[in-house]
């Protein structure tokens, strides 16, 4: 079996590399072989779950040696591959929920003259995406981490016509390579440290390893995933990344690239246990990014924006749970892949409500869509009653066992991230109520758009919301199936903490609060959010111009200011720092080399006026010496 480990990248690749290199011959299947290409990679990847299920807990670990990568003296890089239950969780949800965004994206890019290319750029994801979970080692999976940065850059900018989207994919790709400095950092430190990038050898290591050397490569790490992940600081990207296709929206902010820094984090595990400071650091970091992007969400007319918001919050939780350690290591994976269910499908809901809406965004010129669209009601609708915890449904045993796991930290910390996280559930209940009640609740609000020829908004014509094809609403109505059983299904028998314990480990931890009470509270707080947001929406007529609203909602709606952070701190900071280093460089280095110039320079012309060729002058320097000479001498006699 372990020579079907390559297949799962093999199949992919081949797609983006025949798509992309093809020419335009292959317009018209194109998007039939990448599609299958991807479920070809999914099949493989079913096979060898079904083989790794047959084994015992502590032999499922799979190993795949294909080459030699750079092999030199005290240095060794390998193209290898590791498959254990960690990373067969993350190949079966991309390989899985990829699979339908390509079969989604059949009928979404139907129109689009360059849905090759598009397919093939979704191939090459998925593979860089399968490179970077399955390595056995950290140089590997930075080869794959930079390829999915590579894949995400062009499918944010791929409607690079819209001077919009050209912008947003340079921001991401930048954004990223601040958190890629981490990465490369961190691996570089690995080496010099345990002479070794394999995940085996260095997080054995750990265990005799400095504290310090460890907390170093654990926040090097931090800052990586805060990059992939959107995580504060490094969070502005994801909101510009709707510039995209919305089935790329689905596939960046669901299953593959922003869950890329949890799987970092959790793979190393080992690490952040050796070093509690950086631990701390990851804990803050989830706490501060869960609020911040529900807080951003709450703001948003823009369906997907609200959306982008609610995957910042939701990650958070998942890095809070990974910052936790053994207590919430199992946690963090179990969220992320409930989150691929339901989130996936809310995008795909998203993209569908555009569809029938002349590709309208603003959710206050939706409304009574419910009527006109029941599958993507009934689908997105399963969909936001998971995200929200409703009980029974898989946020609902993902979430509540995050905040369980917080509260189970102990002491003063365990109660202010308990509490962080049940003010997180009750936000996020409020503002996925508002984009339900907006877009499928309440009267019609739609008003005729510009015409395609660039007249005024009011003289083109009226959206006629109908239901998408099959090829749309197959995808969501499977999704949809996984925002409802899979989260009771993990839970069932602790069935998933008993898959993933030989990988990352599980401690039970000591909460002070009884599961009961958790869930109990965690409830309360869903329906405050819930019926605060039906006070204000659904009681209510929605304006189809967005009132001015307070300070804090104006803020949020600019994404708490983190862009005008960015351009004061970051822009004019460098812009200033720039402008004192061209003036040290002109002043100080330049200031020194030149003026050394000038002193040798004067030096020497004054040096080359004793030879200037003239006998007499000679004549009276040898009777000038010659005096000098005799004076020293009668001088010295006299003494």
């Amino acid at each position: 079996m372990e020579n079907l480990i390559a297949l799962l990248v093999a199949a992919p690749l081949l797609g983006a590399a025949v798509l992309l290199c093809g020419g335009r011959r292959l317009d018209k299947a194109g998007h039939w072989l990448g599609t299958v290409l991807a479920a070809a990679s999914f099949v493989v990847g079913v096979v060898l779950f079904a083989d790794m299920l047959g084994k015992g807990a502590e032999d499922r670990a799979l190993h795949q040696h294909l080459f030699s990568w750079i092999p030199v003296e005290g240095f060794q890089a390998d193209i290898a591959f590791q498959l254990d239950q960690l990373s067969m969780t993350f190949v079966l949800l991309i390989t899985g929920v990829g699979t339908l965004i390509h079969i989604y994206s059949i009928g979404y890019m139907e129109h689009d003259e360059r849905r090759r290319r598009f397919f093939g750029y979704l191939n090459l994801f998925l593979a860089a995406m399968l490179i970077l979970v399955i390595a056995d080692n950290y140089l590997l999976l930075y080869v794959g981490w930079e390829g999915v940065g590579l894949a995400s850059y062009l499918l944010i900018g791929f409607w690079q016509h819209k001077p919009s989207a050209a912008t947003a994919a340079k921001k991401a790709f930048l954004v990223n390579r601040v958190g890629d400095m981490g990465l490369s950092i961190a691996i570089m430190l690995m080496f010099t440290t345990f002479g070794t990038f394999a995940f085996g050898p260095v997080l054995e290591a750990t265990g005799e390893t400095s504290e310090g050397t460890l907390t170093a490569i654990g926040l090097m790490l931090l800052l990586a995933a805060c990059g992939k992940s959107a995580q504060v600081p490094l969070q502005s990207w994801l909101g510009d990344a709707m510039e995209g296709p919305t089935p790329v929206s689905a596939l960046i902010h669901a299953a593959t690239m922003v869950t890329a820094g949890v799987y970092l984090l959790v793979r190393s595990g080992a690490i952040f246990n050796g070093a509690p400071d950086a631990q701390l650091v990851v804990v803050i970091v989830g706490a501060v990014t869960l609020i911040f992007g529900a807080i951003v969400g709450c703001a948003k007319d823009d369906i997907k924006k609200a959306l982008a918001g609610s995957t910042m919050s939701q990650i958070g939780y998942m890095i809070l749970a990974a910052g936790l350690g053994p207590i919430g290591y199992i946690f963090a994976i179990m969220h992320l892949v409930t989150h691929g269910f339901f989130k996936a499908g809310l995008f795909l809901g998203a993209g569908s409500v555009m569809h029938g809406m002349n590709d309208e965004v603003d959710m206050r010129k939706y409304g009574g869509l419910r009527k006109y669209m029941p599958v993507t009601f009934v689908t997105f609708g399963l969909g936001y009653l998971a995200i929200i915890g409703f009980p029974g449904l898989s946020g609902f045993f993902s979430k509540d066992k995050i905040i369980e796991a917080a509260f189970a930290k102990g002491g003063t910390e365990g109660w202010i991230l308990g509490s962080v996280a049940l003010l997180g559930a009750a936000i996020t209940a409020f503002y996925m109520t508002r984009v339900m009640l907006m877009t499928f609740f309440g009267e019609k609000r739609w008003q005729p758009t510009a015409s395609d020829s660039g007249s005024a908004a009011g003289e083109g014509h009226e959206p006629h919301p109908h239901e998408s094809p099959k090829s749309m609403t197959v995808p969501m109505i499977v999704l949809a199936v996984g925002s409802v059983f899979a989260g009771g299904f993990f839970a069932i028998g602790d069935r998933f903490v008993n898959w993933l314990e030989p990988v990352t480990g599980y401690d039970h931890g000591h909460s002070p609060l009884s599961a009961a009470t958790v869930t109990g509270a965690t409830v309360v707080a869903l329906i405050a959010g819930v019926g605060i947001a039906w006070a204000m929406y659904g009681r209510r007529p929605v304006p189809v111009l967005a009132p001015r609203g307070s300070l804090l909602t104006r803020a949020a709606r600019r994404d708490l200011l983190q862009d005008d952070f960015n351009h004061v701190v970051l822009v004019r900071g460098g812009e200033h720092l720039t402008r004192s280093l061209v003036y040290v460089d002109h002043s100080l280095v330049d200031g020194v080399v030149n003026g050394t110039a000038a002193s040798v320079g004067g030096l020497s012309g004054r040096l080359r006026k004793l030879q200037n060729g003239y006998a007499r002058s000679y004549a009276v320097s040898m009777f000038g010496g010659a005096a000098v000479v005799i004076a020293a001498t009668l001088l010295m006699r006299a003494v």
